[in-house]
């Protein structure tokens, strides 16, 4: 049976880590363990850590006397990993009952695949953890090869991925290396990017963690300002292509297609926000005519056929719209 090493970063997460780690210990695999990485938090963090490690000997602890930041934390958890399978798992999130089985089984079965996620489940503020309806032992799964993930990502602009998910292949983790401080909004998507160069990435149907998502949480103030978090996306992407990517067959006309793509998403968040009535769409549209200047001239409508969730955004909009 597979092992799976979990990192728990955490930073004033006291009153949600105790039911984010027991998610993990109660998954029905034998070969699991848990390191917790407070970053010197000011809240009960540490005495909760230290209990569940008393509690449990699957549980270790690294705990900073002062705060490094959290990419330290990050890349600690990548060169403590000694198991088959790695994930990275923020203290307010939390596992849903069997999805370290699912995606190992899953990459058992093809020693191909370099990293798998599924669907999440969305809590606001401290509501406590919903009963989830039992997923399926053996979920359908699609496979796309790396090259095809990343030129996803080119053509999109974004990750349509939860992070609490992503199950990889220990191995693959350490070939591609730690997160880069320098991207301090967008590390995870570049780090997605170099993933997909070793290999195949497995999507299964299936809801695998539930996001927490309030006001202390690193994405909150990004997706509120949805202008800063497109700009990171770009700086992820100028990153990787600059680093491992610019390896990749064709990697110019990836990066150009990358930038292109982004503006596109740009674009049509400046039109999604202007109807709403947001007053500083004007901004993303400035945004994407830097970007892309044919955007200017030309509405990019074969962005929208890309997007799978084209339709039922644009259903949920008309709807407000007209009310």
């Amino acid at each position: 049976m597979p092992s799976v090493d979990v990192v728990i970063p955490n930073y004033n997460y006291g009153r949600y880590l105790e039911a984010c780690v027991k998610s993990v210990l109660s998954q029905d695999m034998h070969d699991v363990r848990v390191l917790i990485v407070d970053n010197a938090s000011t809240d009960d963090s540490v005495a909760v850590a230290e209990r569940l490690a008393f509690g449990d000997p699957r549980v270790e602890l690294l705990l900073r006397p002062e705060n490094i930041g959290p990419h330290a934390s990050f890349n600690a958890g990548i060169d403590w990993a000694r198991g088959d399978y790695f994930l990275l798992l923020f203290a307010d999130d939390f596992l849903v009952p069997g999805a370290l089985r699912r995606a190992t089984s899953v990459m058992e079965r093809d020693r191909a695949i370099a990293f798998s996620y599924g669907r999440d489940v969305a809590i606001r503020g401290d509501a406590p953890i919903p009963e989830i309806e039992a997923q399926p032992a053996a979920p359908p799964v699609t496979l796309m090869t790396g090259r095809a993930f990343i030129e996803r990502f080119c053509r999109l602009g974004v990750f349509q991925i939860p992070g609490p998910s992503i199950v990889v292949r220990t191995s693959v983790q350490k070939r591609a290396g730690h997160y880069r401080p320098a991207l301090p909004h967008s590390d995870d998507y570049e780090l997605w990017l170099r993933l997909a160069l070793h290999g195949t990435v497995a999507e299964l149907d299936c809801i695998q963690a539930g996001i927490r998502s309030h006001n202390a949480n690193r994405s909150t103030d990004l997706w509120a300002h949805q202008i800063l978090h497109i700009r990171h996306t770009a700086d992820a992407a100028e990153s990787f292509f600059y680093h491992e990517g610019r390896w990749l067959d064709g990697a110019e006309t990836l990066r150009r297609r990358a930038r292109r793509g982004i503006a596109e998403r740009a674009y049509w968040s400046a039109v999604s926000h202007a109807l709403r009535g947001n007053r500083q769409a004007w901004k993303l549209l400035m945004l994407a005519f830097r970007m892309a200047p044919a955007t200017a001239v030309l509405p990019p409508l074969g962005y929208l056929l890309h997007r799978p969730d084209t339709v039922p955004r644009m259903r949920s909009l008309l709807s407000k719209v007209l009310r």
